[in-house]
């Protein structure tokens, strides 16, 4: 793992922490805190600033994720549509609650929304 490693995460907001890692041919990135109105925009650069750097497929992992608001919602969309627009395969993971959240709102399709990481990189691969 690298210094963006999973276990090395930065330091986005106050409220949120995020990283990625190269995992099966796949970018994961991975967040713990709270993806909401104040720290959506550091995310979308965050992920933006990595997306830029490769072409390869997107798993974003939420398990750790405490708080989801629309904002939050919305900055997944946005990273979802940059991903349709460049034909790179994205994906989400969540723990329950945002899980809840996303079905909600009924963007599980649309967010490609798997239930652990393994199957969302696989999926990602198929």
């Amino acid at each position: 793992m690298g210094a963006n490693s999973i276990k090395d995460l930065q330091r986005l907001t106050v409220s949120l922490r995020g990283g990625f890692d190269r995992r099966n041919g796949s970018l994961v990135f991975s967040f713990t805190g709270q993806l909401d109105a104040y720290s959506e925009k550091q995310f979308i650069k965050f992920v933006n600033d990595v997306l830029e750097s490769n072409q390869l497929p997107v798993v974003i992992d939420l398990t750790k994720i405490d708080f989801i608001d629309s904002s939050g919602l919305g900055a997944m969309v946005q990273t979802a549509k940059k991903c349709n627009l460049s034909k790179r395969s994205f994906g989400v993971v969540g723990n329950p609650r945002v899980i809840q959240t996303i079905k909600l709102v009924r963007l599980e399709e649309f967010l490609n929304l798997a239930p652990d990481l393994n199957t969302a990189l696989r999926k990602l691969l198929a």
